[in-house]
């Protein structure tokens, strides 16, 4: 599908929203295989030195190349441990990540960008500004003088009097009012 799509404006964003649609992996003990790559049999393996789980894999490994079985811990807790230490993580790299991102755009505040609606909710839209790649918030209440009904299966915010419509994947120039480095937040307004 990917491979189908790759020639279209807003396949980055479609990319991100397939993405987030796959149910996050969970290290356990039982084969069930690989949905996506079509695989019967699968483990997880990346590098050792990076992540516990992939150790373990190494030290399994290394008892069935010796004609041996790797009598662990319970597998079925450490497989829980690694799943919610590995969420962990990714959430303190995306912090860290944000935290930098509105570190780096407090001393762009008044300046006008081009972005993408990435995220429509009933608050307001997040845009991906273009030539930085961070994403700050439009409220809803910046959107104009009136009332905007939120459509979560079309993605848009629809404005009652003015028909006016904000999409997903929308193309939008906004400018940069406030950056909350604290709490990792940026405004925009449209320009």
């Amino acid at each position: 599908m990917l491979e189908k799509i790759r020639t279209r404006p807003d396949f980055n964003l479609l990319q991100t929203i397939l993405l987030r649609s796959l149910k996050r992996a969970v290290y356990a003990p039982h084969n069930v295989g690989h949905f996506g790559l079509a695989f019967e049999a699968y483990v997880h393996f990346t590098s050792p030195i990076r992540r516990y789980p992939d150790l373990l894999v190494h030290r399994a490994l290394k008892a069935l190349l010796n004609n041996r079985k790797y009598e662990g811990p319970d597998w079925e807790a450490l497989g829980r441990h690694c799943s919610e230490t590995e969420r962990r993580a990714d959430d303190a790299s995306r912090d860290v990540e944000n935290w930098l991102k509105c570190y780096y755009m407090r001393d762009h505040v008044g300046e006008v960008f081009s972005g993408t609606i990435t995220g429509v909710t009933a608050f307001g839209l997040f845009v991906t500004l273009d030539d930085y790649f961070v994403d700050g918030l439009v409220h809803i209440s910046e959107l104009g003088r009136d009332y905007f009904q939120f459509d979560g299966a079309r993605h848009l915010l629809y404005g009652e009097r003015t028909k006016k419509r904000f999409r997903l994947a929308d193309r939008i120039k906004v400018k940069l009012v406030r950056v909350d480095v604290d709490q990792r937040k940026m405004d925009l307004v449209p320009a």
